[in-house]
């Protein structure tokens, strides 16, 4: 689907990338090509807003700097730092913490530099250590994120198709240099073709190839909505975890008032106890928590160690 981008690649390139260098927001996993430190942010940027990553990302740091801090720390920890924050799923500091561990036993504490070898690394899928590899090492293939769609999408009309999308931004990457383009073409996205585009404002560089800019029409891709996070069962699930890293251990009936004040042991509905033991087994799959029976028959619950 390369037929769709301007015969003058180069100047789209050079126009982007200067117009990136010349201003971009300061984002502190910018500033920096350690590997661990990027695995991090990305895992936290996940689903979760930027002004919001930020400040858990300086307290993760603060707290477990190098890869090697990390993989020797508790599970527990991690995830009721996770939970903590609300950087959503708590699988994803599980994930972390096993990478980190994998990392220090299985590489000496190097990072792969190959995506293909990244994804190796636990919870790590195919975007994740696309990124690493380019901002660490800039190794990397072109990114193919939201903002990235959105971008090909309006500019040159590339065609709704992941296939598509991932053929035009390989074509329009400089060769050797994924760590700028990459930066430069998600920045573009998020600061000047957001869903509510900021075409002049913004100063965007490709206002003279965008198809959108010329025509008014700037449809978008479609974009799954994020389910609403106040009353979701996540929700409820990393107040579980919290609760927990408070207590060395709980019964359910115990657990049940510190994450609903409506809690009822009564019925199967939302708030009961089979409700709550759904959650504690979810999280017991995920190996999160243990689940035990003491010598009364009362279900016992500890955070993982």
């Amino acid at each position: 689907m390369t037929d769709h981008l301007p015969d003058d690649r180069d100047a789209v390139r050079e126009a982007l990338i200067a117009w990136y260098e010349a201003d971009h927001r300061e984002f502190p996993w910018r500033r920096t090509d350690d590997a661990y430190r990027i695995l991090v942010s990305e895992v936290m940027s996940q689903q979760t807003q930027l002004s919001r990553v930020e400040e858990a990302y300086a307290d993760f740091l603060d707290r477990w700097p190098a890869v090697s801090d990390l993989a020797s720390a508790e599970r527990g920890e991690v995830v009721s730092f996770w939970s903590g924050h609300s950087l959503g799923y708590n699988n994803r500091a599980k994930y972390l913490h096993e990478a980190a561990t994998q990392v220090v036993e299985e590489y000496d504490g190097e990072f792969p530099t190959d995506p293909d070898e990244l994804q190796e690394l636990m919870g790590v899928g195919p975007y994740t250590a696309n990124a690493v590899a380019s901002f660490a090492f800039d190794n990397g293939d072109a990114v193919v994120d939201t903002n990235v769609k959105r971008v090909l999408h309006r500019a040159f009309g590339v065609p709704d198709d992941d296939a598509a999308f991932a053929e035009a931004a390989s074509a329009l990457m400089p060769a050797g240099e994924s760590r700028v383009w990459n930066n430069a073409i998600m920045e573009l996205g998020g600061v000047a073709c957001g869903q509510s585009p900021r075409c002049d404002e913004a100063g965007c560089p490709w206002r003279r190839w965008c198809r959108a800019y010329e025509t008014g029409d700037f449809t978008a891709p479609d974009v799954p909505e994020q389910p609403s996070f106040e009353g979701s069962r996540r929700q409820f699930r990393g107040k579980v975890v919290r609760a927990l890293g408070n207590h060395d251990e709980l019964t359910l009936d115990e657990l049940g008032p510190r994450i609903r004040v409506d809690y009822s042991p009564d019925g199967d509905g939302e708030g009961s106890r089979t409700w709550l033991r759904g959650l504690v087994d979810d999280l017991a799959d995920d190996g999160l928590v243990e689940v035990a029976a003491d010598d009364g028959g009362a279900t016992r619950i500890r955070l993982r160690a």
